[in-house]
Formats: C-alpha cells, sequence, structure tokens
C-alpha cells in the first residue's frame, strides 16, 4: 500500500512578542504551560501537550543567524497579531474564564460556533490572538 505523503500533525506553532519577560509569566501562569527552554531573548519554547508553542522575540527573529550558529534558523516573523488556539475540554471553560478574569485578561469574544462546540478569545500581552475551544469546532480528522 502507498501512502500519500502529508505532515502527520503540527509539531510547533509560533507567536512573536516585544517582551519575553511578560510573555514568559502569561503562558506559565496564566495560561499553565510548563516551558521547555528559555535561549536568552531571543525565544521561548512550552510544552502543549504533544505539541510545543515557541515565542519570539519580533525583532531578533527577523534577523538572520550568527554564521556558526548550531541551530541557523532562517529569518522570519509577522507584522502585526498572531493567532493560536488551545484545545480545552468544554466542562473547563467556565473554569478558564474565571482564571482569565482573576489575572484581569479581557474576554473578546464566548460562543457557541453553529456547527457544535464553544470558543473563548482573549489578548496576550503582544496582543496576539490567543482563543480556547473544544476540539470539536473542526470536523474530526478522516481516516
Amino acid at each position: 500500500m502507498i501512502r500519500t505523503m502529508k505532515p502527520q500533525a503540527i509539531l510547533e506553532a509560533s507567536l512573536y512578542a516585544q517582551n519575553l519577560d511578560e510573555s514568559e509569566r502569561f503562558y506559565r501562569k496564566t495560561i499553565g504551560l510548563d516551558l521547555i527552554t528559555r535561549s536568552g531573548d531571543r525565544h521561548l519554547a512550552f510544552r502543549c501537550g504533544p505539541t510545543v508553542l515557541v515565542v519570539f522575540n519580533r525583532r531578533l527573529s527577523i534577523q538572520r543567524p550568527v554564521m556558526g550558529a548550531r541551530a541557523p534558523v532562517p529569518p522570519h516573523g509577522t507584522q502585526g497579531p498572531g493567532h493560536v488556539c488551545f484545545s480545552v475540554y468544554a466542562d473547563q471553560i467556565p473554569m478558564w474564564i474565571d482564571r482569565l478574569t482573576r489575572e484581569r485578561v479581557r474576554i473578546e469574544a464566548d460562543f457557541a460556533w453553529p456547527t457544535g462546540g464553544r470558543s473563548v478569545f482573549f489578548r496576550d500581552p503582544d496582543q496576539n490572538c490567543i482563543e480556547l475551544a473544544e476540539p470539536r469546532i473542526w470536523p474530526p480528522a478522516s481516516m
């Protein structure tokens, strides 16, 4: 049997920030992610289930890597806010809203999708659009 070549999953997603100290506090304390590594003021990497969220310093990620760098990642970045959606259990969404409220994070949207599932949207310290959603907002993968 010949399989069609396609990616199996998203291994990492990236957001861009101005202040990594604020981002580290937000993603550790407010979101509850475990920090895997911090590379000075260049980037943070957080574990999120089987995936990784990398938060890059916007200014440094667009620069060319130092010659001879161990990992010469090409320059990259975005202009304006990015977006990431975290998968959460439906019965935990009210608890997430309570946590965000206690942390003084303003909820921008909280709604049920016509096809099923609920999403809550808010901003991180760099104005990236963060979503917490039930996985059922997307149709299940076909085998």
